[in-house]
């Protein structure tokens, strides 16, 4: 083999490993970008305020509500409540089950979005307590909201009655 045709093999081979190699160095190099400009996905980052929680109309259960915000770029779950000692907490969700007729279910783990809220109602998901503890307008209660991939949280309910965001 003379010198013309090793340099022209090595050619070749240099021409097949450049394509893969620009390739992958313009990969990582957008990588990098998209990274650094905040687009690779930060965790779910949580909070919960406006805690509310029905003065009890009733002596089986009661319900308490909170918005869960999420302002980092990874969705999260609910997966459960724990309540004041002596009172079972749950997720629950409310459903129709006839024209105005409408009953609670467990519901699982709940959604809180990237970059969004959870936002917790009568007539949508909720956390059932049981028994409900006595209550009057302005009374606080402790609740610890348990997710997925996040810590749990504590947040304070204040009591209200039905229909009203006030105490």
């Amino acid at each position: 083999m003379n010198l013309n045709q090793n340099l022209s093999t090595a050619r070749a081979a240099l021409r097949s490993a450049a394509a893969p190699l620009v390739a992958g160095v313009l990969t990582l190099g957008c990588l990098t970008a998209w990274t650094l400009a905040g687009n690779a996905g930060t965790p779910a980052e949580l909070r919960v305020t406006e805690g509310r929680i029905l003065v009890p109309s009733n002596p089986e259960a009661t319900a308490a509500f909170f918005t869960i915000s999420n302002t980092g770029t990874t969705a999260d779950e609910l997966t459960g409540v724990t309540g004041p000692a002596g009172h079972q907490a749950m997720v629950g969700r409310d459903v129709e089950v006839a024209e105005g007729a409408h009953r609670m279910e467990m519901a699982g783990a709940v959604t809180v979005p990237a970059r969004g809220a959870l936002r917790m109602a009568p007539t949508d998901v909720d956390v059932m307590v049981s028994p409900p503890p006595r209550l009057a307008p302005g009374d606080r209660v402790v609740f610890t909201l348990h997710f997925r991939d996040s810590e749990p949280v504590t947040a304070e309910a204040v009591a209200v009655r039905p229909g009203r965001l006030e105490p």
